[in-house]
């Protein structure tokens, strides 16, 4: 199958945790692919689908679609750095979007990371090694 040439109206980069979403934004009906796939197979479940879909209905569109390329991370990661891509793309489209976006607080990166493993916590990050009673 040879695919049509779009071009591409915005791209924006998502990251959550250890997560990268590539997003492009292109006109269309306001279908999402993720890594080649639709994204409610990627993404099953209707709390998943209010997180991605969100952007979108914050600001009452439907004349784009995105292609992303998601890696690194797990699901949940992935999903938030998809919805960062996407509320950075509309972003970057239109200047009247973006003060709906950071009102809403998806133009707000979340920074939150996995704390490392500390030396001599037993393994885990925060758990201390236990004490003698006497």
């Amino acid at each position: 199958m040879p695919e049509t040439k779009t071009k591409i109206l915005s791209r924006a980069v998502g990251r959550r945790k250890q997560a990268i979403a590539s997003v492009r934004l292109i006109s269309g009906s306001g279908e999402i692919s993720v890594n080649d796939k639709p994204v409610s197979v990627y993404f099953p479940g209707m709390i998943a689908k209010t997180k991605y879909q969100l952007p979108f209905s914050l600001l009452s569109l439907q004349k784009y679609s995105a292609t992303v390329k998601v890696h690194g991370g797990g699901p949940n990661g992935q999903l938030d750095a998809l919805v960062l891509g996407l509320a950075r793309s509309l972003a970057a489209l239109k200047t009247d979007y973006r003060s709906a976006l950071r009102t809403a607080g998806l133009l707000t990166r979340d920074s939150r990371k996995r704390q490392r493993r500390m030396v001599g916590m037993g393994g885990k990050s925060r758990r201390k090694k236990q004490s003698p009673k006497r």
